[in-house]
């Protein structure tokens, strides 16, 4: 069961790299536009916004990695614990605060992941 939490925080930890690259790369581009929804116009005044928020997203990804690869189990299982509660409370207030697809985007497969670390 641990290689199975594992790999669930692993993918919450890519998918929080993919969004860093969406927020930072790819906010005006068509693929950024078509993932948050925005016109070219609100994209282009918004652009250093997003590129703020997709370098927090990059530092959960990173802490995500760091408990993966922590060689200590005890430690790791706090560190990974740590970074999915910090995912989990920014997708519930993106959900609260932008768009309740970010719970279901975000947050749902981190609490998923943290489940699974701990059932393991």
């Amino acid at each position: 069961m641990s290689v199975i939490a594992n790999i669930l925080v692993g993918l919450v930890a890519l998918l929080h790299a993919w969004i860093l690259v969406l927020e930072m790369v790819l906010w005006t581009k068509p693929q950024g536009l078509r993932a948050f929804r925005h016109s070219p116009e609100k994209a282009a005044q918004t652009a250093v916004l997003a590129a703020n928020q997709g370098l927090y997203n990059g530092f959960l990804s990173a802490g995500l990695l760091w408990g993966l690869v922590y060689p200590d189990p005890a430690p790791a299982l706090h560190i990974k614990t740590f970074f999915l509660l910090c995912v989990i409370a920014a997708g519930g207030y993106g959900a609260w605060s932008v768009s309740r697809r970010i719970l279901m985007i975000q947050a749902l497969p981190a609490a998923v992941a943290l489940l699974a670390l701990w059932v393991a």
